[in-house]
């Protein structure tokens, strides 16, 4: 099979031989299961000692025949520390278990729990690095994820020159207009603020996935529109980000180098 590449002008200029990784076996199940071992989450927990940091001298012990002991005083056994003291007599207060004011947590979260220490194989990851790659060329799952993909005469993989490289901003935004069409609504990422309770969880906004501009190791681009990404730095978590099917564009010297990395898989 043939894949058109786009010039900056939109219109479909050279085709070169479509490389085999874009119609390889879409294997969903391996590329969840990496996408979900590659998951990061920020740790976070209570103090060790929050709630322990009472003086030493005011811990009190439940034994007979010791000096400011709980024993014989009918009192309950939870922990408690001295505030006062006049002579034998005690002013104490409970402390330290979870029901007392003051005290720690019952269950506190654990930071340890929360880091990832899972890990795949490498033959896996690249099984769900191929996945990914055929599914930004599979009109099916581009369908399943952007609806306005059925309307749209686009050839997939998208394939560019490599002069888009060399584009301004405003140059760059208007020639991805004329190359996506109908399609660069859902290119641009877009930021807005979560309906429900997440916004007071630390989740205020909500942001689409967007492009993938997919770069040669030695191109540069700067765009706050959407992700751009090195071919040496892509990986599964880019290509399938918001599931598989993601709307990706190849510069055509992204493409000679996926072209050397993959040739032997």
């Amino acid at each position: 099979m043939k894949t058109k590449i786009y010039e900056l002008d939109g219109k479909q200029g050279n085709e070169i031989d479509t490389p085999k990784y874009f119609s390889e076996k879409i294997r969903a199940d391996i590329v969840a299961k990496v996408l979900e071992i590659k998951k990061t989450k920020q740790p976070y927990g209570s103090s060790p000692i929050a709630g322990l940091q009472a003086s030493a001298s005011g811990k009190l012990i439940h034994r007979r025949h010791v000096w400011k002991s709980q024993y014989g005083r009918g009192m309950s056994r939870i922990p408690r520390k001295k505030m006062s003291r006049r002579g034998s007599q005690f002013n104490w207060v409970g402390a330290t278990s979870p029901n007392t004011r003051g005290g720690r947590r019952a269950h506190p979260p654990k930071a340890a729990s929360m880091i990832n220490t899972l890990s795949v194989n490498k033959k896996e990851y690249d099984i769900a690095l191929l996945s990914a790659l055929s599914a930004t060329a599979n009109k099916d799952y581009l369908i399943k994820k952007y609806e306005r993909v059925e309307k749209t005469d686009a050839h997939f993989p998208l394939i560019v020159d490599s002069k888009i490289t060399s584009l301004k901003a405003k140059e760059l935004q208007s020639s991805l207009k004329k190359i996506l069409g109908d399609l660069f609504e859902v290119a641009i990422q877009k930021k807005k603020i979560r309906a429900g309770k997440g916004k007071l969880r630390g989740r205020k906004y909500k942001k689409n996935a967007g492009l993938l501009l997919v770069l040669g190791k030695d191109e540069k681009i700067k765009s706050s529109l959407f992700d751009i990404v090195s071919v040496n730095e892509l990986g599964v978590g880019d290509l399938a980000q918001g599931g598989l099917g993601r709307l990706t564009i190849y510069t055509q010297k992204a493409i000679e180098e996926l072209n050397k990395r993959l040739i032997k898989k």
